[in-house]
């Protein structure tokens, strides 16, 4: 008998860097035989996607040292929903970041503990050194070798799920 697992993926993205980790994630974990893959924009996700999920990536451009707001207002519409509904369900985070983002994986780590989620991977940074107001608006291409490390997290994730790993 087999039970299909399903990985929900949500994330905001404001000039195209965390769209581009997010679709190469989707490519790994859609790999994987037994996992429903779901991406959602932040703003679309509520607490029935993620009360639906086994598994989740959430993904964010690091935005004034925090999270963006569309992922902080999903956050905030999802949060009690969900409350002691997802306890030990496994997670993982993919951050877009100008010069640090480990502010924003410590916001989603906090949300995370709460809704006591169980972290399965590192939190993924991608560093775009965009440091002028014009490099920060200008869209973001990531590179092959930190699009590959997002095809990795996403196929571990599935994995993981799909062998009843976490």
């Amino acid at each position: 008998m087999s039970t299909t697992k399903t990985l929900l993926i949500v994330y905001h993205s404001m000039t195209g860097g965390t769209r581009q980790m997010v679709e190469a994630a989707q490519v790994g974990a859609t790999a994987e035989e037994g996992v429903a893959v779901h991406v959602l924009q932040a703003a679309q996700a509520g607490p029935e996607d993620v009360l639906a999920s086994d598994g989740l990536i959430f993904a964010t451009p690091e935005n004034l040292a925090a999270i963006s707001g569309q992922l902080k207002d999903f956050f905030d519409r999802s949060y009690y929903a969900a409350l002691d509904h997802l306890n030990g369900r496994p997670y993982a985070c993919l951050v877009c970041a100008g010069s640090d983002g480990h502010n924003a994986v410590r916001q989603i780590e906090r949300i995370a503990t709460g809704w006591r989620l169980k972290p399965v991977a590192e939190p993924l940074i991608v560093c775009t050194h965009a440091q002028t107001p014009e490099a920060i608006l200008a869209p973001k291409q990531i590179g092959e070798d930190d699009l590959e490390r997002c095809r990795a997290l996403g196929e571990a994730m599935a994995a993981g799920l799909a062998l009843g790993v976490f």
